[in-house]
């Protein structure tokens, strides 16, 4: 019987299997992070760049490279595997009640049970179940079966909404992930057993509690706990407008696609999110005697811009006269730009902003004054003036958007309380099923790709090889100050992700095998497959000033 040619990309050794040989056999215990230097326990592979668990079988020559919780491929499995552990564990103590993992918080994964609150003794059981099923090191296995046999596992587990993903996707088989003889689905790879997830918290919140994973700066402890209650509070808003519109789950949302809905869901969504931006110019009239600024804060592609526009046109409405500082022009000169770790410019840093220079405008501004506003120049890498002036009349509000407008450290010299501030993020409850909540990052990545490819010319490759460091640069600069707003904006909508299909998926099916980018293209095409698509006479319906417009074109605000 001939062998199979392996090549490890993280020894450059060459390794021999036999036929169906499992990668678990080669795999070292530890990887080493090229950039920290730091070793993790390997717990997936990228087999010609695309993410495959420990136990894949070897039929052909193939390239792999061993990850652990430093890749991000590698912390999803894991988030996996525990999310599974979790619910297993409910299972065992709790089998009359119905798991639920609702969605993903600065502390970890919201969970809970299904119509009533959790005791904190329970949770206590909790963790000791799942600390005992850790130290049994039991296996995770995966079988295919007919979609017809699985949907009813569903049922007979009362997991509606996943037996109603399976049935909308209206496949004649699907794959089924088990943990000591209980079915469920987490639709990606896991850890080969249980004893690889000894890192993990359950912290008492709210109704439930946070499954708290490892933290991305030491492995060995769980997430840090975080402020996280307003945050709560906007996800809770949008999870009731989600009931109400009896789209809950990806499923329930196919069906309504698939019915003819999407016209009546687009004009649905548009005006219950026109309302709040009515309602947030409402809040900023409010204190109108008093604050003079308004500070706009969200990750990468949350739609700040489109959401400054659209509460700048709800406050014209209520006759206060916007007017608009973009933050970018306060940029300071190329040579005094601070660097990260790797030695490159650190744009996303506080320091990278002429932070003395905006402090005085502001200062002058709200003292009655007149301030000559700087224009950065990207290309040159320099601010330069052109007299082009601004002061504030009475009814003059002053709308600003930027990364770190809610940090207290970017403007400490100004009074506090004359500004108002805003935390704008795609915060979805939708979910694919009970345990399966979709990831907000993974929402902002899409709108990012679409965006970036059709307004910068930059490809989906070079947008998911850049997301990584955007995401480093978020974590320490916009999601830390969240709970600092006055006033948190969702600007998630729920037709968004089948919009986003449509535009997106061509795009993600242009990278190449060979390409670093491929796994996270493979495994967001995989998510995408469980989305039913817009059409365009549908999206046609999209109107103009909405935000939607800002990433796939035909914005007019």
């Amino acid at each position: 019987m001939e062998s199979i040619t392996v090549n490890c990309v993280n020894d450059g050794k060459s390794y021999e299997l036999p036929p169906g040989g499992r990668l678990r056999t080669i795999a070292p215990e530890y990887v080493t992070d090229p950039r920290t230097g730091k070793q993790y326990p390997v717990l997936a592979a990228l087999v010609d760049h695309e993410l495959k668990e420990l136990d894949y079988p070897v039929y052909y020559p193939r390239s792999v490279e061993f990850i652990g919780y430093n890749h991000l491929q590698g912390k999803r499995t894991y988030m996996r595997s525990l999310s599974f552990l979790a619910q297993r564990a409910v299972r065992n103590l709790f089998p009359d009640k119905i798991f639920k993992i609702n969605h993903s918080l600065p502390s970890g994964l919201y969970c809970k049970f299904r119509a009533e609150h959790m005791k904190d003794e329970d949770i206590l059981l909790l963790r000791e179940e799942m600390r005992r099923l850790v130290a049994l090191d039991l296996p995770f296995t995966r079988k295919r079966m007919l979609s017809d046999e699985a949907e009813a596992i569903f049922r007979a587990q009362r997991q509606p909404l996943k037996a109603a993903l399976q049935d909308s996707l209206g496949t004649y088989y699907c794959t089924v992930d088990y943990l000591d003889g209980v079915a469920d689905n987490f639709y990606g790879p896991l850890v080969p057993s249980t004893g690889y997830l000894k890192v993990f918290d359950l912290m008492p919140f709210h109704h439930g509690f946070c499954l708290q994973y490892p933290s991305d700066e030491d492995i060995t402890r769980p997430l840090a706990r975080q402020k996280q209650r307003k945050l709560v509070v906007t996800l809770k808003e949008y999870g009731y407008w989600c009931k109400a519109t009896g789209v809950v789950s990806v499923g329930a949302l196919n069906n309504l696609l698939m019915d003819g809905g999407a016209v009546k869901l687009i004009n649905l969504c548009e005006a219950r999110q026109e309302r709040g931006y009515a309602e947030l110019a409402d809040k900023v009239y409010a204190v109108r005697d008093k604050v003079k600024i308004v500070f706009l804060a969200g990750p990468s592609s949350s739609g700040k811009t489109s959401s400054s526009l659209r509460l700048a046109q709800q406050c014209m409405v209520k006759e206060m006269n916007p007017k608009v500082i973009e933050l970018d022009n306060y940029f300071v000169s190329r040579e005094r730009t601070p660097k990260d770790a790797e030695g490159k410019y650190d744009y996303e840093a506080l320091g990278a902003m002429d932070l003395e220079l905006l402090g005085e405008h502001l200062n002058t501004l709200l003292a009655g004054g007149e301030v000559e506003l700087p224009r950065f120049d990207f290309k040159e890498g320099r601010p330069f003036f052109e007299g082009k002036k601004m002061h504030l009349e009475e009814n003059d509000i002053l709308i600003m958007e930027g990364i770190h407008a809610l940090d207290p450290d970017m403007v400490p010299s100004v009074d506090q309380s004359r500004i108002f501030r805003v935390y704008a993020s795609a915060l979805t409850s939708l979910k694919l099923d009970e345990n399966c909540c979709i990831s907000t990052t993974d929402n902002r990545l899409l709108r990012r790709m679409v965006r970036d490819n059709r307004v910068r010319g930059i490809t989906p490759e070079e947008t998911i090889i850049r997301w990584p460091s955007v995401r480093r640069g978020e974590n320490r600069y916009i999601f830390p100050f969240q709970e600092n707003a006055d006033a948190q904006f969702n600007t998630a909508l729920l037709y968004e992700l089948p919009m986003l299909r449509y535009y997106a998926e061509p795009l993600l099916r242009r990278i190449r095998p060979s390409s670093p980018a491929y796994a996270e293209a493979v495994r967001l095409l995989d998510f995408l497959s469980y989305i039913a698509p817009l059409q365009p006479s549908e999206i046609t319906a999209i109107p103009p000033t909405s935000i939607m417009r800002e990433f796939i074109g035909g914005q007019t605000l």
